[in-house]
C-alpha cells in the first residue's frame, strides 16, 4: 500500500510545535493531542526536526530543568522522511532499521502528513486479510 492511499484513510493534519517551545508545552501538547511525537516547524511546513516522548524521557534523566529547555535543544534535527509515494513494507523496514516510530511524509520539501509504525502495522494487517480472503475465494472457488 502506499502512504498516499493510507493519509486518505487517517488524514493529513499534523501536529506541531515551534523550536522556541518550551519542552513543558511539548510534553502538553503530545498529552492533548494523544501522539507519540511532534514535528517541530516554525511555520507549519518546513521540518526544522522531530520531538518524542523518547527524546523527552532521555531529556529527563538528566534532570528536571529540561522542562524549561527550547525544544530545539532536545528535538533531532536530522528527519528521515519520506514521500506520499512511498509504501507501507518500505517505511517498515526503514522504521526498524533506524529505531523510530514516526515519520513525516514530504511533498516539495514540505509537511503533507505523518505516519506512525502503528499506522503502518494496521495497513499491513488490512492488507493482509485482503489477500487472505481473496485467496481463500480463489481455492473454495467463490
Amino acid at each position: 500500500m502506499r502512504i498516499s492511499q493510507l493519509l486518505k484513510k487517517k488524514g493529513t493534519e499534523v501536529t506541531t510545535v515551534r523550536p522556541e517551545d518550551t519542552v513543558a508545552n511539548v510534553v502538553a501538547t503530545l498529552a492533548q493531542h494523544r501522539v507519540g511525537a511532534l514535528v517541530v516547524s516554525a511555520d507549519g511546513e518546513t521540518i526544522a526536526g522531530i520531538i518524542s516522548e523518547r527524546d523527552v524521557v532521555r531529556g529527563l534523566a538528566e534532570g528536571v530543568e529540561v522542562m524549561q529547555k527550547q525544544t530545539s535543544e532536545l528535538m533531532t534535527s536530522n528527519v528521515v522522511t519520506c514521500t506520499p509515494e512511498a509504501t507501507t513494507e518500505e517505511l517498515m523496514a526503514t522504521m526498524t532499521e533506524h529505531r523510530f516510530r514516526h515519520m513525516p511524509v514530504t511533498v516539495d520539501g514540505k509537511l503533507a502528513g505523518i505516519v506512525s509504525i502503528g499506522d503502518i502495522v494496521n495497513a499491513r494487517v488490512t492488507e493482509l486479510e485482503i489477500e487472505r480472503e481473496q485467496l481463500t475465494g480463489y481455492i473454495s472457488g467463490r
